[in-house]
């Protein structure tokens, strides 16, 4: 899809990937509708995508809740008519021992990393129907490749994402409407650093997982789901 002109509803934007990848499609024309909790910095990223020339739309949105869900695609379709796009980034990384995990944190990261996207494809398609289709993007993590000891907690609610996904991808293809699985590495960003961590002490200076390779940054990411948007595979990698 060529993005120019086209509306982006992306979720998680006021930090990390998802900051870099509404700058990012900004900068190439896309009107971005912005959404995460954290109101003040993301009227800020509007502001500053403003004094650009760019066209951007601040909804303080909490993804975990349905009808706020609702509520932000309804402010981009009564403000621009349409939503053409939807990235579903918003997410929480976590680590620890399944065996010792809490289940009100296992819940919290169900609600953000699985529902958050659910609810978002919910309140969309009806839109995208209407309006001839429409490109759904869901980050979920490469982590759902392998099997890394003591992020299960995490990688089991993307390795649903991804189910939901490719289920989504073959139900909504009459209608026009393509689902891409996002696919990053470890990236440095605050989802890596505020996750839900339980049951590990690490040392001074080493993470909670032990030695860890060098992350991408925000901006290399943004990068590869400007190329998902324009290229349309099923699956996008970082390579």
């Amino acid at each position: 899809m060529d993005i120019r002109e086209k509306v982006i509803i992306i979720t998680g934007a006021s930090t990390g990937i998802g900051r870099a990848t509404a700058r990012l499609f900004a900068e190439h024309g896309a009107i971005v509708v912005l959404a995460a909790r954290s109101t003040d910095k993301l009227e800020a990223l509007a502001r500053e995508l403003q004094a650009q020339g760019r066209e951007a739309l601040a909804v303080p949105t909490d993804v975990t809740q349905e009808d706020a869900v609702r509520h932000l695609v309804a402010r981009a379709t009564k403000t621009y008519g349409r939503v053409d796009i939807l990235i579903n980034n918003a997410g929480i990384g976590a680590a620890g021992p399944i065996a010792d995990y809490p289940a009100d944190a296992y819940r919290q990261l169900i609600d953000l990393n699985l529902f958050g996207p659910f609810y978002g494809m919910q309140a969309v398609v009806p839109h995208m129907r209407e309006h001839g289709g429409g490109l759904i993007i869901n980050v979920s993590s490469s982590a759902t490749k392998q099997v890394y000891p003591l992020v299960g907690a995490y990688t089991s609610t993307k390795h649903a994402l991804n189910t939901l996904s490719a289920y989504e991808r073959t139900e909504l293809a009459p209608d026009n409407i393509r689902v891409i699985t996002m696919y990053p590495d470890l990236t440095d960003s605050d989802f890596s650093r505020n996750g839900l961590v339980f049951g590990l002490r690490p040392e001074p200076g080493v993470t909670a997982l032990g030695e860890l390779p060098t992350p991408d940054s925000p901006e290399k990411v943004a990068q590869k789901i400007l190329e998902a948007a324009s290229d349309e595979p099923a699956d996008k990698y970082m390579d």
